[in-house]
C-alpha cells in the first residue's frame, strides 16, 4: 500500500462506524488470505510446470495437459480478480462488493469450466445448462453495465 493511501485510511478510520470498521478489517484479512493462497498456487503451478518441462513429462501439445495447466491459470486469474475486489473494500472506495464484479467473476469461473470440459463425457443437457447459465450471467452483466454506465466495474 502506498504511504498516502495508508494515511488516508488512518485519517478516515475515526469517521467510520463500528460496522464499517469491522467490514474493513474482514476485507483486509480476506485480502491477505486470498493473496497468500494466490502466491502459494502460483508457486506450485510454476514449480510443477517448470519441473515437468525440464524432465519432459509435460507435453504442452497434449490436450489434457493444456486443459489442466490453463485451468490452473484461470483459477489464479479468478482469485486475482476476487482479491482486487476486496481491495476496493479495504480502501473504502466501495462499501460492498458490486454485483457487476460478482457477475464478472462468475463468468470467469464458467469460462474456466468450459475450458476444462471434456466434451466426450458431458451430456447435451449439461452443456445446454452451462450455456444457459453463461447467457443469463452475460445478459445480466450487460443490463447492469448498460443501466449504470461503462465506468462502474
Amino acid at each position: 500500500m502506498q504511504p498516502n493511501r495508508l494515511k488516508q485510511l488512518t485519517d478516515t478510520w475515526a469517521l467510520l462506524s463500528y460496522y464499517q470498521r469491522f467490514e474493513g478489517l474482514v476485507a483486509l484479512v480476506l485480502t491477505f488470505l486470498v493473496g497468500l493462497i494466490i502466491v502459494i498456487a502460483l508457486f506450485r503451478l510454476t514449480m510443477g510446470v517448470m519441473t515437468d518441462l525440464v524432465f519432459n513429462a509435460l507435453n504442452p501439445l497434449d490436450h489434457a495437459v493444456f486443459q489442466t495447466v490453463f485451468g490452473e491459470i484461470m483459477t489464479l486469474l479468478i482469485a486475482l480478480e476476487f482479491n482486487h475486489t476486496l481491495q476496493y473494500m479495504v480502501a473504502r472506495k466501495q462499501s460492498v462488493v458490486q454485483t457487476s464484479v460478482v457477475l464478472l467473476i462468475a463468468l470467469l469461473a464458467l469460462s474456466r469450466k468450459f475450458i476444462l470440459l471434456d466434451l466426450k463425457a458431458v451430456s447435451p443437457a449439461q452443456l445446454l445448462a452451462l450455456a444457459g447459465a453463461t447467457l443469463a450471467l452475460g445478459l445480466t452483466y450487460w443490463l447492469i453495465r448498460s443501466s449504470h454506465g461503462a465506468g462502474d466495474a
